[in-house]
């Protein structure tokens, strides 16, 4: 028997290096975040103390996680919860198109348009 292991799939390999590089991203932008920002989420108005820190996260205004610039322009602090909803919205607009920018066009159809006329003829 030899007490070898087996060499990581590539699967494991290119995991681990992702994982990494997402470990990595998320602790250089979250720690600037943490500075820059109260500790507050942006939306409901919760307030954070270092015991629960980790149900405050860091949510990228344009969705775009890799754009992260040092004076936090793109960042926004939000509870866990906000910001499952913020994402939520967004996988919608995505989905279903914006309704903000329709304009929604009177109605047309009369439905009694010749009513009185069908009442004369009821014979």
């Amino acid at each position: 028997m030899s007490s070898e292991k087996a060499p990581p799939s590539k699967f494991d390999q290119v995991r681990a290096a992702q994982l990494e590089y997402n470990a990595k991203r998320a602790k250089g932008y979250r720690e600037q975040a943490i500075k820059l920002y109260p500790w507050i989420c942006g939306r409901c108005t919760r307030e954070f103390t270092r015991t629960n820190l980790s149900e405050l996260t860091v949510h990228h205004v344009d969705h775009n996680h890799d754009n992260n610039p040092s004076d936090g322009s793109n960042w926004e602090l939000l509870c866990i919860y906000c910001h499952d909803e913020e994402h939520s919205k967004f996988e919608n607009l995505v989905r279903y198109g914006s309704t903000k920018d329709t304009e929604l066009k009177p109605a047309t159809h009369n439905p009694f348009a010749d009513l009185k006329a069908r009442m004369d003829n009821k014979d």
